[in-house]
């Protein structure tokens, strides 16, 4: 096969090892490496609540393994359903049917393929279906948090209405959904964060129905720097605004660039919506001093939906910090 090398032992070799096996009668064979046979350790922490009348949220804290953990499977009553990456510790689990009582445990897997034993069996019973519910819940609101040191925070809001009564509420990172907790509770803890990152949260409520609710307000919030991380190269107070004018549509943005030490100046900016690269702004003579501005027109209809985010090209030549993140809805 064109390309392939194929190593073949070397006469001397070949010889040594005869000579050992005439010597001693001992055998002679090639070093093969060291086989991972150590298990991860059991996931703790399994929590499953139902999310609606047909999806149930099943959360675990991690598990530690002498190389790693790669990978989580979850299983219903023994027969798995759900399988996920090492980073991940949550999932939903849908398709289920209402009014109905469930049993999940985790399992953690490693790169050889070593599976931790079972963890504790957690149950939950779907809620009954709300025929013909198309109602959404309320907002949730006054959501506030605050950081509890470099990897984690916690959030708390107000409860939100529904008819048929709030299921779950859903915390979001940016536009991800990152953490659910039951319709009773209005408080969570996150964690697993980045030290020194700039993170906008926002929650949801969900009813029976997977009827989702409008956000709450945003909240930023700025881990603790790591050990010897310096200060935060992120873009402060990023402001979006939706503007018409003489019937053309855009969005405003004002914000702060990051301090930079020694003398230097941010020139250029990266604009991300909706989390994709959209355009690079660049100031080709001496940038603004304090606040700057840029306007960007948009085809979209009204009533889109952008989420809005900037990270500066440092004096090193290097991307600094994403701003926190700007949800704007055109008019």
């Amino acid at each position: 096969m064109k390309g392939l090398t194929v190593q073949r032992p070397t006469v001397c070799a070949v010889l040594a090892c005869s000579a050992l096996l005439f010597v001693t009668g001992a055998a002679c064979s090639a070093t093969e490496p060291e086989r991972d046979t150590e298990k991860p350790s059991r996931p703790g922490g399994v929590t499953a609540r139902a999310g609606s009348a047909t999806s149930v949220h099943v959360m675990w804290d991690r598990s530690t393994d002498n190389k790693a953990v790669t990978g989580y499977e979850v299983y219903e009553k023994g027969a798995k359903v759900k399988t996920v990456t090492g980073a991940r510790h949550m999932i939903d689990v849908d398709r289920l049917t209402p009014s109905t009582a469930y049993t999940f445990t985790v399992r953690a897997r490693d790169a050889a393929g070593n599976l931790s034993a079972p963890s504790g069996a957690v149950p939950v019973r779907t809620p009954a279906l709300a025929p013909d519910d198309r109602k959404a819940p309320s907002a949730p609101v006054k959501l506030r948090g605050h950081v509890e040191g470099a990897g984690a925070v916690s959030l708390s809001w107000g409860r939100s209405a529904d008819d048929t009564g709030v299921t779950s509420y859903d915390i979001y990172q940016e536009d991800s959904r990152i953490h659910s907790v039951r319709g009773a509770g209005t408080s969570a803890r996150i964690t697993g964060l980045r030290p020194g990152t700039v993170y906008t949260f926002t929650v949801r409520a969900r009813d029976a129905a997977e009827n989702s609710s409008g956000d709450s307000n945003a909240v930023d919030l700025t881990t603790a720097p790591g050990r010897g991380d310096g200060p935060s190269t992120a873009p402060r107070g990023l402001k979006a605004t939706a503007r018409t004018k003489a019937g053309v549509r855009g969005i405003e943005l004002r914000w702060t660039p990051p301090r930079v030490g020694g003398g230097g100046v941010v020139r250029e900016h990266q604009l991300f919506l909706d989390g994709e690269l959209a355009t690079t702004i660049v100031w080709g003579a001496t940038p603004p001093a304090g606040t700057a501005t840029y306007h960007f027109t948009v085809s979209e209809p009204p009533g889109t939906r952008y989420s809005i985010k900037l990270r500066a090209k440092l004096p090193d030549g290097k991307w600094g910090d994403f701003s926190a993140q700007r949800t704007v809805v055109t008019r």
